[in-house]
């Protein structure tokens, strides 16, 4: 080989795999590789041993897959016998649906795009939440009922009298149904069947009486001011909430006001939501589960330090401006919290849907029973600036000089109702708590 030049020689080295290692890889092999001239030849063994450390990684790596092999196999059995389980209560639900309202007759509610699960679809709950809810609905019209009275003691007349008593005669006849089913429930005496059988009697009797209510409610309808009714909302659904007819115009600044009885724990629920195309949170009061009520600006939020699910009637304000996003809250006429940095420099976008009583997913839907309000909610007004703590405090008293709101004023004409929420006589400060 030419002189300075690293010469190099192929040499073949044995490894000669005896014993149990033969018998483990079969026959002899030869591997060839290059090396230095002066280098010494039994290094060279040491680098073809890299070969037998290769050979452990596969044997390794074979193992590894056929263990994963078999870990995958079991996984899908148990998808297997998960997903026939799941057909099966599928299977079953739908039966029992369908079943539960072959006999009620087409007596419930049903609104489109009710597919979806609802706190308020009284067929498809268990006896004892369904008997919970009847008397809630139960409470919800003797309310209703002693508003008519105190009505009809202002504008007496001998058929409203005659018609009072009748409901109220249907309300405790309810009311004694509704406790022997439970009595009944509580000693194990009842069955599906009977159960089903009691709720839809029940619920033919209720959706009687809430028409003879309605009736009744229209006739005051014709003799009261235009702002002097409040927006019942009994249950928390997906289908039961109002509507402002008008939209809010681009806001630099705004006050919203309302009364409020919150009658549900724990979570008030969402009051109102504005949705404008692309932000379904543009503007809304929401209080879910066990955290603070929210006000959230172009889905920003800040908390509020509200407290109002005692069940009484609470006067609200949240005032707020875009230069460096600056709020107040006041509850009951006093201020109670303040802040800043809430969707700073964002305007209030125009053309949107105003919605009370259910919080919007989408533009003017998408609504989630468990974000529902369940409530009493009266005098929701929007004025396109902040109010003074003066005309706040004006409102929450009742004031003679108490304003209207110049963007949203509280008028029947205003409000279109859906899905069971009802609207009847409120004069704030009079029938208060």
């Amino acid at each position: 080989m030419p002189a300075g030049r690293a010469a190099r020689t192929c040499a073949l080295l044995a490894l000669c795999l005896l014993g149990s290692g033969a018998q483990d890889f079969g026959p002899t092999r030869f591997i060839c590789t290059s090396v230095p001239v002066d280098a010494d030849m039994c290094a060279a063994s040491v680098a073809a041993g890299g070969a037998e450390e290769l050979r452990s990684n596969v044997l390794q790596l074979r193992e590894t897959v056929l263990q994963q092999r078999e870990t995958i196999l079991s996984q899908k059995e148990t998808i297997r016998e998960l997903t026939a389980k799941l057909g099966r209560c599928e299977s079953q639900s739908t039966l029992d649906a369908s079943a539960g309202e072959a006999r009620a007759g087409g007596g419930g509610r049903k609104q489109p795009g009710s597919g979806k699960n609802t706190m308020g679809d009284l067929s498809r709950t268990p006896a004892a939440e369904t008997l919970s809810q009847l008397g809630q609905t139960l409470q919800s019209l003797k309310t209703r009922l002693e508003n008519l009275e105190q009505y009809s003691r202002l504008n007496s007349s001998s058929q409203t009298n005659s018609l009072k008593d009748l409901l109220q005669s249907k309300i405790d006849d309810l009311e004694r149904q509704v406790l022997s089913r439970v009595n009944t429930l509580e000693e194990g005496k009842g069955g599906p069947k009977n159960d089903t059988e009691e709720r839809v009697k029940i619920e033919n009797a209720l959706t009687s009486l809430h028409q003879r209510i309605s009736e009744l409610e229209k006739g005051q309808k014709d003799n009261r001011p235009g702002d002097k009714f409040q927006l019942t909302f009994p249950l928390r659904t997906n289908y039961m909430y109002a509507k402002v007819k008008k939209s809010l115009p681009e806001m630099y600044a705004f006050t919203v006001c309302m009364w409020l009885k919150a009658t549900a724990a724990p979570g008030v629920g969402t009051p109102f939501s504005y949705a404008v195309p692309g932000q379904a949170n543009e503007l809304v009061l929401i209080e879910w589960g066990n955290n603070p009520m929210e006000i959230l600006i172009n889905d920003k939020v800040a908390k509020l330090p509200f407290v109002i699910n005692d069940g009484k009637w609470h006067h609200i304000c949240i005032t707020w401006t875009t230069r460096d996003g600056v709020w107040e809250a006041y509850q009951d006429g006093t201020q109670g919290g303040n802040g800043e940095n809430l969707a700073p420099y964002h305007p209030i976008k125009p053309q949107g849907v105003l919605v009370l009583g259910q919080e919007q997913d989408t533009l003017g839907g998408g609504f989630d029973a468990t974000q529902a309000f369940v409530g009493e909610l009266a005098h929701f007004n929007i004025w396109d600036r902040k109010l003074t703590p003066g005309e706040v405090y004006n409102l929450a008293t009742c004031s003679t000089k108490a304003l209207s709101g110049n963007v949203i004023s509280w008028a029947e004409s205003h409000i279109e109702i859906y899905g069971g929420a009802t609207k009847w006589t409120f004069e704030a400060c009079r029938q208060i708590n």
